[in-house]
């Protein structure tokens, strides 16, 4: 990771996936997935994507276990990003994987489908985000395709090297050549917002806070 990208993970570390979600919204951008939450109460991770392609299993046979040659390659810092096609029931990222990202430095893993060995990755603090978990295991029923490559994730593009910023209210994939200025614009949204909570922890209606124009500039203002 060049200096550029960690100073940039490094501002995003301090926000909050609604206040880049809201600022996605602003510029017009997409990267806001759907239907990925953590599957234990997981810490926040911020990272570049490595991602990984799964398929279903069939007559070819794949060259490694998937997800191994991610893990493998990524740096310390980065965030794995599984494109498993949302399936609810077939598992593709267990407690093995979780423990070897861990030693790599990996963050976390994304997943737009299931894990599994929730258990095994929540003692060992590894952020497992994804669809759903089940206790089956991924052989004969899908394997590794691909992996760096571009892929889809709750809905969302996301390529080698994007932004990905996972918490408790989901996870947002921010494309590279336009980081900057969505974290300058999620920045604003953020000390504004935390502005309206002071006041409304002072004492002041929040009617009245949430009907203030300086709130409202901040969801419409064009850049």
């Amino acid at each position: 990771m060049d200096d550029a990208t960690r100073q940039l993970v490094g501002r995003l570390e301090k926000l909050d996936t609604c206040a880049v979600s809201d600022a996605l919204d602003q510029l017009k951008l997409p990267g806001a997935t759907q239907g990925i939450r953590p599957m234990w109460p997981c810490p926040k991770i911020v990272g570049r994507a490595v991602t990984v392609k799964i398929a279903p299993a069939g007559l070819t046979r794949p060259e490694a276990h998937l997800a191994t040659p991610a893990v493998a390659g990524a740096e310390e810092g980065d965030v794995i990003v599984i494109d498993n096609g949302g399936r609810p029931d077939q598992s593709c990222w267990g407690d093995i994987l979780s423990n070897a990202a861990q030693v790599k430095g990996i963050r976390g893993v994304v997943i737009d489908g299931a894990s599994r060995d929730i258990d095994g990755s929540r003692d060992i603090g590894f952020p497992v985000y994804a669809k759903s978990m089940v206790m089956q295991t991924a052989r004969g029923r899908v394997q590794q395709e691909a992996y760096n490559i571009l892929i889809q994730c709750g809905g969302s593009q996301v390529r080698p090297g994007d932004l990905v910023i996972a918490d408790g209210s989901g996870v947002v994939i921010v494309v590279a050549e336009q980081a900057e200025e969505v974290i300058v614009t999620a920045e604003r949204i953020q000390a504004r917002e935390a502005e309206m909570i002071k006041a409304v922890r002072a004492g002041r209606s929040v009617v009245e806070v949430m009907a203030e124009s300086a709130f409202q500039a901040i969801h419409q203002e064009a850049h």
